[in-house]
């Protein structure tokens, strides 16, 4: 019935009907009713109005929209037939030739794509995109010099550099110049660091290239963000035996020297202790470990769960405890073991009311499961605890000290300290009142939060700054809360544009986690579906695309993701459904963050709902986020790859640390930045103790 009705739609652009005089006002009220359809997530519905509309007034926004709603539907020869009527009507109007042109590309049809954006103009905010679009058609062309040429210029332009250059780089692996592949494919990563697919062909170039070495810490970067990658597995056993040990090896250093660390200032609204499970996996959940070793600045005791002291030590002596055959016991420098039940806590104490102690904490995992994960030893101010965990056989490492000295440690691990002041101490705002709305989050294993991103990320004492304790001191005790409680302070790197609501990221409803827009000249109130092409794929200002010290790559976006890659994802994390043949957005919010997405096959298909499953079912490690549209892309009339044009890194709701930043850097205060976020909460200021 569905193809039925494409046809039948499709067939009334054979002949273009006479024009009838209808008010533009009129026009405004359908085009609005049209996209209330597609918003509520009827895209059909919303198509045949749109259709009826460019039929009744040949209004040009219907033509865009409804072809934009056939290429998204995976109906490209629709919407080439839906954008032929459009050219015919306006032939010089550069959005009609613009979608003429992704459409004829979507539906294989390489020359007169290449024709079309011939005649597009080059214009700086453009061009980029339309250089790009020009080269997938001579590639389709097999004019392969042309399109290396225009891919270059891609860019060179500014607006899609990634892309460019990991097209650029698949041209010349094809030709076998690996040396050149690298090159381009290295700057692809340099741009976007969450580009997995072109750090993919990075190492496969390298290889090739006989640069074993970097090739495989390639791979390994791969591996820490998508551990069941064929290819990257066979390709880390593979080189695993050809490089040299000494290349492998990894050096045992020694522990990191202590920091002399100010005391904070008289809290006396803040003296709250919290307990931080340290290196703990991406969910929160304890990392196997059957040691931790440990050294203080200054001297300490050792209680056990009874606060009993077992213990004492000196500034910079090592100390372990140990888990030996399900059995935990603390080991002195001199060897000797003490064995205790369920925890050991170590107090360190300072005669100077002017420093801190701290606590070093040897081989700290820091960012689980992404692509910059790490071992270190970590500084860390307050007192040390390890846990026994006899259900899952583990020691646990945690950090207990005050709510303020542990916002000392979030603010820089969770916003760049170069920001503005005003940024940052929004962040401290938020980071507080997340703290305060979520102790005891991860009490079943015997912490209030962890450090990761599934609470806030903590790296401790290396992770503070003078800007960031600054803020913490500057905004302290303040909190947001609605109807008395502390508010979910969410927050992600980047919103893209516009925030979307906790409802439509497949949450709860929640009254202040609305979306707002970050746009600077972009009315939101005339939004239509086919904007999202121009919102997603052309450079408009907006105050989260401030790229002081931050990469545009969280701002704007693109993937490539191979249908073979694809193919092999879905079998894996959903089941087999042959080979890739659409992938179709059925829900867009008015935020233009894909809810629920179906994966066409040609054996079934696959339904993923909700932001987080998106993002990480559709490429190797995850999408940055949920907010793209998809193109198709086939060679010899076989899909070969999907582009992905996105915006925005995180889930998008609440809080948009860029934008703040952008924002800060306009003039506004925290205090006005946190009000555009969170419009319906209130400032308030935690009682004095």
């Amino acid at each position: 019935m569905r193809n039925r009705k494409w046809m039948v739609w499709a067939s009334i652009f054979c002949g273009l009907l006479p024009l009838s005089a209808q008010e533009p006002a009129q026009d405004q009220l359908r085009l609005a009713e049209a996209g209330k359809l597609y918003f509520a997530f009827k895209p059909l519905a919303a198509f045949e109005k749109y259709i009826e509309l460019s039929k009744d007034t040949h209004n040009k926004e219907a033509f865009l929209n409804a072809a934009f709603i056939a290429l998204e539907q995976h109906q490209p020869k629709q919407a080439v037939d839906i954008a032929m009527a459009g050219y015919r009507l306006y032939p010089q109007d550069e959005e009609i030739l613009d979608i003429l042109a992704e459409s004829f590309l979507a539906d294989g049809q390489y020359a007169a794509a290449e024709r079309i954006l011939s005649l597009l103009p080059e214009s700086q905010d453009k061009a980029g995109f339309y250089y790009i679009n020009l080269a997938r058609a001579q590639l389709g062309l097999n004019e392969r010099n042309l399109a290396k040429y225009n891919l270059k210029k891609a860019a060179s332009a500014g607006t899609h550099t990634g892309l460019a250059d990991y097209l650029l780089g698949t041209v010349y692996a094809e030709e076998a110049d690996y040396p050149t592949a690298a090159t381009y494919f290295e700057k692809a990563i340099a741009y976007d660091h969450q580009f997995t697919e072109a750090r993919r062909a990075y190492a496969q170039a390298l290889e090739k290239s006989g640069n074993l070495r970097e090739a495989y810490r390639q791979y390994k970067t791969i591996y820490a963000s998508e551990k069941n990658d064929d290819t990257t597995n066979q390709a880390i056993a593979r080189l695993k035996g050809k490089i040299p040990p000494s290349q492998e090896k990894k050096e045992t250093l020694p522990l990191i020297t202590h920091t002399i660390v100010a005391a904070l200032p008289a809290q006396e609204n803040s003296q709250q202790e919290v307990k931080i499970g340290l290196g703990v996996r991406p969910n929160g959940r304890p990392s196997v470990r059957d040691s931790v070793v440990f050294t203080s600045s200054h001297p300490f005791s050792v209680v056990n769960e009874k606060n009993v002291k077992i213990a004492g030590g000196n500034p910079g002596e090592v100390w372990k405890v140990v888990l030996s055959q399900r059995k935990p016991f603390l080991l002195t420098p001199a060897g000797k073991k003490i064995a205790f039940r369920s925890s050991v806590l170590i107090k360190p104490v300072s005669n100077d009311n002017t420093k801190e102690p701290t606590l070093i904490v040897k081989n700290i995992v820091s960012g689980a499961g992404m692509t910059w994960m790490s071992v270190a030893d970590k500084e860390y101010r307050g007192k040390l605890q390890v846990l026994y965990n006899s259900r899952l056989n583990t020691l646990v490492p945690v950090n207990i000290l005050s709510l303020d000295a542990y916002l000392q440690g979030v603010i820089a691990s969770e916003m760049p300290t170069q920001f503005p002041a005003e940024a940052l101490r929004a962040q401290a705002v938020l980071a507080r009142t997340y703290a305060l709305k979520h102790i005891g989050k991860h009490k079943h294993y015997g912490f209030d939060l962890c450090d990761t991103q599934n609470c806030q990320v903590y790296g401790g004492v290396q992770a503070e700054s003078e800007s960031g304790n600054e803020a913490v001191t500057a905004t302290l005790g303040e909190i947001l809360r609605y109807e008395n409680q502390p508010i979910e302070s969410v927050f992600s790197a980047n919103c893209g544009g516009i925030t979307q609501s906790a409802k439509d990221a497949g949450w709860s409803e929640t009254p202040y986690l609305k979306p707002v827009s970050d746009y600077k000249a972009f009315d939101f109130e005339q939004l239509q579906p086919y904007h999202f092409r121009m919102l997603l794929q052309y450079p408009l200002d907006a105050y989260s695309r401030y790229d002081k010290n931050v990469s545009l790559a969280a701002f704007r976006w693109t993937r490539v993701v191979s249908s073979e890659d694809l193919r092999k994802i879905i079998k894996r994390k959903k089941k087999d459904i042959g080979e890739i043949v659409s992938l179709i957005p059925e829900r867009r919010s008015g935020s233009g963050y894909v809810s629920q997405l179906v994966v066409k096959g040609t054996k079934g298909q696959v339904t993923l709902s909700k932001e987080n499953i998106i993002r990480n079912n559709l490429s190797l490690g995850m999408l940055r986020s949920s907010y793209f549209i998809i193109e198709p892309n086939y060679e010899k009339r076989k899909l070969k790859y999907f582009v992905f044009y996105g915006g925005g890194w995180g889930h998008g709701v609440g809080f948009d640390q860029t934008g703040a930043a952008g924002r800060a850097d306009s003039g506004q205060d925290y205090k006005e930045i946190l009000h555009h976020y969170f419009p319906l909460a209130e400032f308030y200021s935690l009682p004095k103790k």
